[in-house]
């Protein structure tokens, strides 16, 4: 057995029938029709718990996926990401039925209101007893603006804006509304909380006005763990101030650079290298021989929806992808000069003879299939790359994630890769060794120390 450090392992879902498996709730072995079952995300939750992995990770979506052919019909019909449930009301009950299992969920920064939101992480993190995670995003969907009372999505530069303004509202909320020892649970007084040791925060900035106190007793974590996905400049200079798990992008041949990119924009905003965890991502079809795995490969992609696959895309690349012949070729299409600058850079990407169907479904199907040893083969390889971790995507749940607890960990856990069992305490403190509460050189931490320092200089 090598010495090396184990990955930390996340299993990908959503709260919907089809994620990203483009139609595999049709097949007999899918329990995908089963969403809105607590007894289905049990199972996958203790199956998770029994595997190891860190995370469960809940994405999200508050629209339907609508660019294509103009409308959401094909969304609705191909079950791509609609129906979707509130994963904030499935958590807790997966919390009462695991012990170590970390939860993220993914809550849009224009969902509710900060305090709110800052009252419903905490309560989470009370109820799991340290395992919640927030996985913060600013929305790509127009039709998510739209119902949530903006005219479409506000500008890229506003909605970084306002993460800005949120996450320094809700920092404040979580660090330094109340003091660690403000509750007394003196039952001889009848005093439960220490009035002078709760604050009120204050906070005006240009989008958010809280004045506080928290209505919450300080959570095991204060902070849940924070994971956020970015591309842009801007997108990554936000994720290198305020992640603790960020997501590589270009695959695994690309993943040396993604990784020297995140890892400096924590550096230059005053961070450590370390304290940000690099995520790859990968879908895996596991048989007991190649021969297997790749008649299972086969017979997945036969049952595989490409209007779904159109679907998801169109929203990804930000364009109508019906507009384009799926015989047309990546050269053809590039010669044209009609596609959007997201479609033109995986066109530009392919070989020039790829036609836009071959394109758009090895687009969907980046997954990995072999043998458990030859699957662990390449999630070394990611590590070799230099990531910390894996976002597990299931492309038939709960199958995907069965086999590789039941066939492919035990290859991992035999070779360091995967951990033997879970460390003790909060999700921050298995997933980093350290302690429950962000460090210090987080923008969190900082705000804490600041707000202390003006309290103590104005005796209060």
């Amino acid at each position: 057995m090598t010495t090396r450090r184990p990955l930390i392992f996340s299993a990908f879902n959503e709260f919907v029938l089809s994620h990203h498996d483009h139609g595999a709730w049709r097949r007999p072995d899918s329990r995908q029709t089963e969403l809105d079952s607590a007894a289905y995300w049990v199972d996958l939750a203790k199956t998770l718990e029994r595997g190891k992995f860190d995370f469960l990770f809940f994405a999200d979506v508050l629209a339907p996926y609508d660019l294509y052919r103009g409308n959401r019909d094909a969304a609705i019909a191909t079950g791509m990401q609609t129906p979707v449930n509130d994963p904030a009301v499935l958590i807790p009950i997966l919390a009462h039925e695991t012990e170590h299992l970390g939860l993220v969920l993914t809550e849009n920064i224009l969902q509710e209101p900060p305090y709110t939101f800052a009252r419903k992480l905490s309560t989470l993190d009370h109820l799991s007893g340290g395992r919640i995670a927030w996985n913060i995003v600013t929305s790509f969907l127009p039709g998510a603006g739209r119902n949530l009372g903006h005219e479409g999505l506000p500008s890229h530069e506003e909605r970084y804006g306002r993460a800005e303004d949120y996450v320094t509202a809700v920092y404040k909320l979580w660090e330094a509304s109340w003091d660690d020892d403000a509750v007394i649970a003196d039952r001889e007084r009848g005093v439960y909380t220490d009035p002078g040791k709760v604050h009120t925060i204050d906070h005006v900035g240009p989008y958010y006005t809280v004045p506080g106190p928290h209505l919450t007793t300080p959570s095991p974590q204060r902070t849940p763990f924070l994971f956020n996905a970015a591309a842009s400049g801007t997108g990554i200079g936000f994720a290198g101030k305020h992640a603790e798990v960020l997501f590589t992008t270009g695959g695994r041949q690309g993943a040396p650079a993604s990784v020297a990119q995140l890892r400096a924009a924590a550096v230059a905003q005053g961070r450590a290298a370390g304290d940000v965890k690099i995520f790859g991502g990968l879908g895996i079809v596991v048989g007991s021989t190649e021969e297997e795995a790749q008649r299972l490969d086969r017979e997945l992609r036969e049952t595989q929806s490409l209007e779904s696959m159109l679907v998801k895309f169109s929203g990804f690349w930000q364009e109508d992808l019906d507009r384009y012949p799926l015989t047309a070729t990546a050269g053809e299409l590039l010669a044209s000069g009609e596609p959007g600058p997201l479609t033109r850079q995986v066109l530009a990407g392919a070989d020039p003879s790829t036609t836009f169907e071959e394109l758009v479904r090895q687009a969907a199907n980046s997954h990995v299939t072999g043998t458990p040893e030859q699957i662990a083969d390449e999630i070394d390889a990611w590590q070799a790359a230099g990531v910390d971790g894996i976002n597990v995507q299931y492309l038939v749940s709960p199958g995907t994630f069965e086999d590789f607890v039941d066939h492919v960990r035990p290859v991992l856990v035999e070779r360091g890769t995967m951990q033997a069992d879970y460390r003790p305490g909060t999700v921050r403190e298995k997933v980093t060794g350290d302690g429950p509460y962000l460090p210090e050189r987080h923008p969190a931490r900082r705000l804490r120390a600041e707000l202390v320092a003006a309290r103590t200089e104005a005796g209060r």
